[in-house]
């Protein structure tokens, strides 16, 4: 601090990660007083990670404290207080105070929310510039709307496609704006394409089970969308939470002899639970059946939970750069579509939530061969010999990439794995026509994860080409276009995206 005082150049005894962007204005380092703040944090935060490497304890308690301590040291940064972030005092001399004043309004306002503003929310509207694909909803139930987009080529593959979206969002993450929706992705390829859209739960909905969500929602679509395309068979996708679903949905209908999907997609999506990542640090006995006696006869269990579960997880990037950004510098967070959808948040029914974490994430049972039961029937996914693509991405902090691959190993028959750049949204969301990031592919299938990655080949660009390359060869021959949506007994109701997308938890 003194050899900076004194205009000395003097080395950095804590060097950031690459990735930290909280220091990288030059006002950290132009003052002595802030450069030793910036370091001395740093040096700090440092101390108290390597402190918790070298206790003597359990690995699963050490995980717990690691997550712990990096989220108290993530929350205790200077750039996170306005007497200690030189930017914020600079903005706020340059403005006269404007700019603290704007912070402290977007503050209350962000009370009233119940959660910090991420997007510029007055930017979107679904329907208009997101989920805006044009279709209908050709049939509903209590728990989700079916919706058929329309056509965007002259002819389309015989067998259509299905999409099972995330349950714990809105589906369209799959459909955001024109450039970077899947759905339209998929329509020009000339597939026709069918969403399942969840209901978000209120608490007249709040006695739902697992059970429901399979049968209501995975094995209903597929039925309808068999019986509007006149097809045996069609092609299904699930993403992340969906992904699952459509696994145990796929082994309900493999037990009893029905063979309804021709090809299965899995994105992101986890069917064993071994290794669920920090995520799982905090799923055990007593929280499971804590929420058990609380909401596992009926109930809801709030989106609100779950979202800041997930923003824990990446506490810098997520949550405090915006409390920098929207109540110390007073500025409005910038349009980002992808953030208006994760802040979109959707209620869970109690005795559904309960099922899942008790049968994925505390027992792992769905690797077991009828290790768990759905609508009375053993779950075995060693039956489904359905062919499979199974996506992940690298820098998952959700669905962690080598969990996914264990994917490959559970179920038999034609079996494609893809490994994605980035994360679990972006990696997922990459549209071909941007061609960025790249991904990597394999021929052999080997037990782990990382002896696949030693032989895989890196090829620039979207994994989407990819994919819908390997999903043509199960589409079944071209068939002219139908221009009417829907059938006589499914007959188009509202237009896409539909209502229960809109509803938001207020």
């Amino acid at each position: 601090m003194l050899g900076g005082a004194a205009g000395a150049s003097a080395d950095t005894a804590a060097p950031q990660d690459r990735g930290d962007r909280r220091f990288s204005s030059a006002e950290w380092r132009r003052n002595p007083w802030f450069d030793y703040l910036r370091q001395s944090y740093l040096i700090n935060a440092q101390f108290v990670m390597e402190w918790v490497d070298v206790l003597d304890a359990e690995p699963r308690a050490k995980e717990r404290l690691r997550f712990l301590m990096r989220q108290f040291a993530d929350a205790m940064s200077p750039a996170n207080f306005t007497a200690t972030n030189p930017e914020a005092l600079k903005l706020a001399l340059e403005t006269k105070g404007e700019s603290l004043g704007r912070g402290l309004r977007q503050l209350i306002d962000d009370v009233h929310k119940g959660r910090i503003s991420t997007t510029d929310e007055s930017q979107f509207e679904i329907g208009r510039n997101i989920a805006a694909t044009e279709g209908a909803v050709i049939f509903q139930n209590e728990l989700m709307q079916l919706i058929q987009y329309k056509p965007l080529t002259p002819s389309v593959f015989r067998r259509p496609l299905v999409m099972i979206p995330p349950c714990i969002n809105k589906y369209y993450i799959l459909d955001l704006q024109p450039e970077n929706s899947l759905v339209r992705f998929a329509l020009q390829q000339g597939h026709t394409v069918f969403m399942v859209s969840w209901r978000n739960i209120t608490d007249e909905l709040g006695y739902l089970t697992w059970d429901d969500y399979i049968q209501m929602g995975v094995l209903d679509a597929l039925e309808v969308a068999r019986a509007v395309s006149g097809v045996e068979k069609v092609n299904a996708l699930g993403f992340c939470v969906g992904g699952t679903m459509l696994g145990v949905a796929l082994a309900v209908a493999a037990a009893k002899g029905k063979e309804g999907v021709e090809s299965a997609t899995f994105l992101a999506s986890m069917l064993d639970f071994s290794d669920t990542g920090e995520i799982g640090l905090f799923i055990d006995e007593p929280s499971v059946a804590l929420r058990e006696a609380a909401i596992g006869r009926g109930g809801v269990m709030p989106g609100r939970d779950l979202a800041l579960v997930f923003s824990a997880l990446r506490a810098n990037e997520l949550v405090w750069s915006y409390v920098v950004n929207n109540y110390l510098k007073g500025r409005p967070p910038e349009a980002f579509d992808l953030l208006y959808w994760n802040a979109d948040s959707t209620n869970l029914p109690g005795p559904m939530y309960c099922w899942y974490v008790r049968n994925t994430y505390l027992e792992n049972r769905l690797r077991e061969p009828a290790g768990s039961s759905v609508l009375g029937l053993p779950v075995d996914l060693g039956k489904l010999a359905v062919p499979a693509y199974v996506l992940a991405t690298r820098e998952d902090h959700i669905v962690p990439w080598r969990t996914a691959y264990r994917t490959t190993q559970l179920i038999k028959g034609d079996r494609r794995f893809v490994l994605g750049a980035s994360g679990h949204v972006a990696g997922v969301v990459n549209p071909a026509s941007r061609n960025k990031r790249s991904h990597w592919t394999g021929t052999e299938l080997p037990a782990g994860g990382e002896e696949w990655l030693a032989n895989a080949t890196e090829k620039s660009g979207s994994w989407w080409t990819d994919w819908s390359d390997w999903l043509a060869r199960f589409g079944g021959e071209r068939v002219t276009a139908r221009a009417r949506l829907g059938s006589a007994k499914y007959k188009p109701g509202e237009r896409a995206p539909g209502s229960y997308v809109k509803q938001r938890i207020t």
